[in-house]
């Protein structure tokens, strides 16, 4: 009797996760893993560590080797393009980019985590030399030799999201001039709301970043290599330009044959099932069902792929599961420079994005009791809620500080996916040691101010 065949695309985070749930739950299958590229799996995420000398190799900066699972029985096909599906027939259209040949192969059951593409801006001088992309293997090894090059003194960084500031904060440390621009107001302005850039966006200035938003790139300039950005109001010299301006879902592929919506997002149902019978879709290519939001919305984090890949793998041979997926809240972490940050669910930029009414208040305080001096570990702290402003259901936050308090972002997280008021979190037990934090934590004194209690 011939095996279940199971096929996914996408040897990132979904990816991953998917083989280890298959494999974990089910004896009986035949599974295969096509990758595009050629090395599997970079980890994107770290490639800041790897650019400031933070691991030990960029070989070793992925999800797994393929050895891994090819040991366990997997077929792990990188160079290998999924260029279409055959619905009708069950099978995937493969180009093995390698030797130019297409092949057919069958599936019972395909899970697409097909993964977005970094933005390259549609200006002119896009295709100069030394126009570089912030994702993936090869854009890690070219940038970490440019900033080895003492010729390259100039870098200008076109995105102030994750990716740019991490790109502006490797270029600082490798002792380069660094320029970091964007179209919108403040840097990390779709993460954060603005009582936390604002802090955020004078330390970056402090470390001798040049951060000039509102910037409209009109330009590359340069003979055959780039050699300045040109924006409606300036001209920057650069030597080396990294492209950190967001993603876009990798799925050209499946127009015609999966339903996608008008921005290119696979369209999934609350099972993350497509309109394809056995084929679904999880990670960044799909909208995720935001809990605080209620409703889907672009949330691309390795921690939301792998809890969708858990559930597709559990409901696999389920025809209508039991139980939708639950959702995500959406939570992510980064350090700029001596801060240190986390932030989870809505914010102001989300919530009217996502056309939540929010309301948000901002907290500020010292970490210990002021009896400890600063010099001694009292650091400041800074706490943002996002709640109802009726009912006081928390949804969202963040925390930020000189001393490293991200693990409280988790706790902010769970607060948001149960649901909690600010009532509740004002009167959480938490525990105190003046070594640690005050008498009341520091998310129960946020959450008390929330609500006017009183000044502790």
């Amino acid at each position: 009797m011939s095996k279940t065949k199971v096929i996914v695309v996408g040897a990132s985070h979904g990816g991953h996760q998917s083989l280890l749930e298959l494999l974990n739950k089910y004896n009986d299958l035949d599974i295969t893993l096509f990758e595009a590229g050629d090395f599997v799996s970079f980890m994107s995420c770290g490639m800041e560590l790897y650019l400031e000398n933070s691991v030990t190799g960029v070989d070793d900066v992925r999800n797994f080797e393929p050895k891994i699972f090819t040991d366990q029985g997997v077929n792990v096909l990188n160079n290998h393009e999924v260029k279409k599906i055959n619905a009708d027939k069950k099978t995937v259209t493969v180009l093995d980019t390698k030797t130019n040949q297409e092949q057919e192969y069958q599936y019972d059951k395909l899970i697409l985590s097909s993964g977005v593409v970094p933005n390259n801006l549609p200006v002119p001088g896009a295709d100069l030399e030394n126009v570089y992309l912030m994702r993936g293997y090869d854009w890690a090894t070219k940038i970490k030799a440019k900033l080895e090059d003492p010729s390259v003194k100039n870098i200008t960084v076109v995105g102030s999201g994750y990716i740019g500031i991490e790109a502006a904060e490797a270029s600082i440390k490798a002792g380069k001039h660094v320029t970091l621009l964007d179209v919108i107001d403040r840097p990390l302005g779709t993460y954060l709301d603005s009582e936390m850039t604002d802090i955020l966006q004078k330390h970056l200035e402090e470390k001798g970043v040049k951060v000039a938003m509102n910037a409209h790139i009109e330009s590359y300039e340069g003979n055959g290599s780039v050699d300045s950005v040109k924006t409606s109001d300036a001209e920057y010299p650069s030597d080396l330009v990294i492209q950190a301006a967001g993603v876009k879902p990798n799925t050209d592929w499946l127009k015609g044959v999966v339903d996608l919506d008008d921005r290119g997002w696979i369209k999934n149902n609350e099972y993350l099932q497509t309109n394809l019978p056995d084929v679904y879709a999880i990670g960044d290519a799909t909208l995720a069902y935001s809990v605080a939001a209620e409703k889907k919305v672009p949330i691309a984090l390795a921690t939301v792929v792998r809890r969708e890949a858990r559930y597709v793998v559990e409901h696999l041979f389920e025809k209508v599961p039991a139980v939708p997926f639950g959702g995500v809240v959406g939570s992510s972490a980064l350090s700029v420079f001596d801060y240190h940050f986390a932030a989870t669910g809505l914010n102001s930029f989300t919530a009217a994005r996502s056309g939540v009414e929010i309301a948000t208040d901002f907290y500020q305080d010292t970490l210990r009791p002021a009896y400890v001096p600063n010099d001694k570990g009292n650091t400041d702290v800074y706490v943002q809620l996002a709640f109802d402003p009726a009912t006081h259901r928390l949804l969202g936050g963040a925390v930020l500080s000189k001393y490293d308090i991200t693990a409280q972002g988790n706790v902010l997280a769970l607060a948001v996916q149960q649901r909690m008021t600010l009532e509740d979190l004002a009167n959480a037990d938490f525990f105190f040691q003046p070594g640690f934090d005050r008498q009341w934590s520091l998310l129960n004194l946020a959450a008390q101010h929330a609500i006017k209690g009183p000044k502790f």
